[in-house]
């Protein structure tokens, strides 16, 4: 029997929990042996909770009983988990999590960790929700070099976007349906303003190029400069506009940000539509490949951290995961990237398209019918292009980039 610890009994703790019990016989099956959680691990109390009996308050009572051979972080933040799960590690526990934070800022010393003392530092969770993608790039794409890594990492964002175009409302109100359905917080800044596909960008990076990946140092643009007016021009062009998060490899350097782009209907994450997320590799070898499902959720998620629970299972002896270096990785800056952009503009008339033409280059007009604006898409420009040419007006009303 494999005792367990699950450490955080809110909405992905109580997931797993579940998934266990109604899974039992087929998850110890492919375990090889019986898993049983012996403690969980929460500061409230659950009075009538079949969990009741499992209940503890202290953290001691974990890392010091010698039985306990995996643990599960699911506590959110960097604090206390990050304390919990490197003296569990120390203790010589195998710790899976779906914690992004704490993986993003902690994730090679904690690998490292647990490399060093033949454990594992499991965390397919913490980027797809129940999407496998840390697992296929530790072990299905290792004979490829992965240049690119492009995926809709957000549900509420996509959510959100997704409402904004087919059911013609405007930011706010789109927000307001996410909270109300559940798929949005009360405070939802992590989501709209793209600090949590910014984390697993970073995470899905530093496992490619097998370094550390601070995310402070990606670019990283939310979606609430997205308007309705935004969308107006994107079905004229017949596009979508998307939350892209953006890895690539160029001439030997990786650049990475998370921002809106517009994608046409070719593109492999056009038809990725509300809470659902994906994911599009890039291989040298292989090509191109896709991961699509449930990118959040408390059931998905829970699956995918007790999938890594039955590989922890496995391998009690011998660590698994892949090398991720504790230095850290450069990243280019993004002023070098170069792409088409959209950009709305104030005017109406032929000389104010003109001028825009003299100030960009070549463009594309886009109409919408929209009174005392116009849309035009530009050549392709670097990002320092582009900011020096809209340095020189003042008729710049929005700016999305263009991905396709």
């Amino acid at each position: 029997m494999v005792q367990i610890a699950v450490m955080g009994y809110g909405t992905v703790g109580s997931g797993v929990v579940e998934v266990l019990n109604t899974n039992q016989a087929s998850i110890n099956k492919r375990a090889g042996d019986e898993i049983n959680i012996k403690y969980v691990l929460d500061l409230r109390d659950f009075p009538g909770d079949p969990v009741e009996s499992k209940l503890i308050h202290d953290f001691e009572t974990i890392v010091n009983d010698p039985e306990i051979k995996i643990v599960v972080e699911v506590m959110g933040g960097v604090e206390p988990a990050y304390t919990f799960t490197k003296r569990c590690l120390e203790a010589g526990k195998s710790v899976c999590t779906s914690n992004k934070e704490l993986v993003a800022r902690h994730g090679a010393e904690l690998l490292e960790i647990a490399r060093e003392r033949e454990l594992n530092y499991l965390f397919e969770a913490s980027v797809g929700g129940g999407i496998p993608i840390i697992r296929p790039l530790n072990s299905s794409l290792t004979a490829d070099e992965i240049t690119e890594i492009t995926g809709i990492l957000n549900g509420t964002t996509n959510y959100i976007l997704t409402k904004m175009s087919y059911g013609g409302t405007d930011f706010d109100t789109a927000l307001k349906d996410a909270q109300a359905k559940g798929y949005a917080e009360r405070n939802p800044e992590a989501d709209v303003e793209g600090y949590d596909a910014c984390r697993k960008i970073a995470i899905l990076t530093s496992l490619v190029s097998g370094r550390q990946v601070d995310f402070e140092d990606i670019y990283t643009e939310g979606i609430t400069k997205i308007t309705a007016e935004d969308i107006k021009y994107a079905k004229k062009m017949g596009r979508a506009v998307k939350l892209l998060a953006m890895s690539k490899k160029e001439d030997g350097k990786f650049f990475a940000m998370v921002a809106p782009f517009l994608i046409n209907e070719m593109h492999p994450l056009y038809s990725v539509n509300g809470v659902f997320n994906a994911i599009f590799a890039k291989g040298n070898v292989l090509g191109d490949v896709m991961f699509y499902g449930s990118g959040a959720g408390k059931l998905p998620t829970a699956s995918a951290v007790v999938a890594d629970v039955v590989d922890a299972a496995k391998h009690l002896h011998r660590s698994i995961m892949t090398f991720w270096s504790t230095k850290k990785l450069e990243l280019t800056d993004i002023s070098n990237a170069k792409r088409r952009f959209f950009v709305r503009a104030k005017g109406d008339g032929q000389a104010d398209a003109i001028r825009m033409a003299e100030l960009f280059g070549p463009v594309e007009l886009v109409n919408a019918d929209l009174e005392g604006e116009f849309g035009f898409i530009t050549g392709k420009l670097t990002e320092a292009e582009y900011q020096e040419c809209a340095a020189k007006t003042d008729a710049i009303i929005h700016m999305i980039r263009v991905e396709g």
